[in-house]
């Protein structure tokens, strides 16, 4: 099959989780290939974009990093509204950072896309002498809840273009829809303005 404009697909994908759990961290390392020990904590949300190529695809992903802090979580909803996809991060090092990635599971299924396609990363496995969240737990906790489910470490790399690259393979291929409500406004400017000429 060639590769034709067609075959590039825009996906929307943010990343939820507790504060501290490291989705900057991910992104960073995804898009820039950076790592910063002491990396400050986003406010609202960070924008960044990046293009994989998968299989018979491009895929321009456009991701949302939104804040971990409680008092941004009303803000998420506007992020993972519409998102194709979502990675939800916590720290293997906090069973809290796990307990609120429950919860952010449970709100997606809930309020996001039903076609979402979610990941969990446990992330910080270069700490794994400090673990505290088995690898058994969380992955029988993602079998269950239909994502699928790797350990990341944005410190060492590890793990974190795979994430990414396992996403675009899962992403359905059409997107539906998205052109024609474009031509509807389009259209109509033209009847408007055809209107106005009219009778001007």
């Amino acid at each position: 099959m060639a590769t034709t404009g067609q075959n590039t697909l825009n996906a929307k994908l943010v990343l939820l989780g507790d504060m501290g759990a490291g989705k900057s961290s991910l992104v960073l390392r995804f898009v820039k290939g950076q790592f910063h020990e002491f990396q400050e904590s986003t406010i609202g949300a960070a924008f960044f974009s990046q293009t994989l190529a998968v299989n018979d695809a491009t895929v321009k992903f456009e991701i949302w990093d939104t804040a971990g802090q409680e008092r941004y979580h009303s803000l998420a909803p506007m992020y993972y509204r519409g998102a194709a996809a979502a990675i939800i991060v916590y720290d293997i090092t906090s069973t809290d950072s796990f307990a609120r990635a429950k919860k952010w599971v449970q709100e997606l299924q809930k309020q996001g896309n039903p076609n979402m396609v979610m990941a969990l990363a446990g992330n910080k496995a270069d700490l794994a002498d400090k673990r505290v969240v088995p690898v058994e737990e969380a992955r029988a906790y993602a079998e269950e809840n239909g994502l699928f489910f790797i350990e990341t470490s944005a410190k060492t790399a590890a793990n974190v273009n795979e994430i990414f690259y396992e996403i675009a393979k899962r992403l359905p291929r059409a997107q539906p829809a998205q052109n024609p409500a474009g031509m509807v406004l389009v259209d109509r400017q033209t009847e408007g303005s055809r209107a106005a000429s009219c009778c001007a």
